[in-house]
């Protein structure tokens, strides 16, 4: 069984779908379960209903939302892939500082493929878990911003929320 749990943000609506075990499963600005369904794994796809309360996962959204850049770094994600260098890139990602945004150049760099720019935007794309896995702070070979499943002023969104330390 998993859960669906809707927060509002800044940005917009924000779900995430989190298994028993609490791990994320798909994640992105959207109220829609089923367009978050679609990107999971069909290895990892099971019956999912609303959760009662935000939860771990939503108090982790919430204290990022307020200025905990971090607070997302613990959370758990689950994803599946055929390919071995897709899991490689997404752990990468996780490890982009908030503030430091790379280009997809930079990221096949630091997933040690710097001629595959092309497998670096793949995985930005094949993300389901989006915040928690941050493929917002990929942004294109020139520095600007390129595509977002969930829109560019929600990434420019995310981009700028990132860019200010409330210390």
């Amino acid at each position: 069984m998993m859960h669906s749990h809707t927060l509002d943000t800044p940005a917009g609506p924000f779900t995430y779908v989190v298994s028993d075990a609490g791990t994320v499963r798909a994640a992105g600005f959207t109220t829609e379960v089923g367009a978050l369904l679609s990107l999971v794994h069909k290895d990892l796809r099971e019956e999912t209903r609303p959760a009662a309360s935000p939860g771990p996962v939503g108090d982790a959204v919430l204290s990022y939302l307020d200025g905990d850049l971090t607070a997302i770094d613990g959370v758990v994600v689950e994803q599946h892939t055929t390919g071995p260098f897709l899991a490689h890139a997404w752990q990468v990602m996780r490890e982009i500082k908030p503030g430091a945004p790379v280009t997809y150049t930079g990221f096949a760099e630091l997933a040690g493929r710097p001629s595959a720019i092309r497998a670096a935007a793949t995985a930005c794309a094949r993300n389901a878990v989006a915040l928690f896995v941050p493929c917002h702070r990929v942004l294109g070979t020139d520095g600007t911003l390129r595509g977002y499943r969930w829109g560019l002023g929600v990434k420019t969104w995310l981009l700028e929320h990132e860019r200010h330390d409330p210390s």
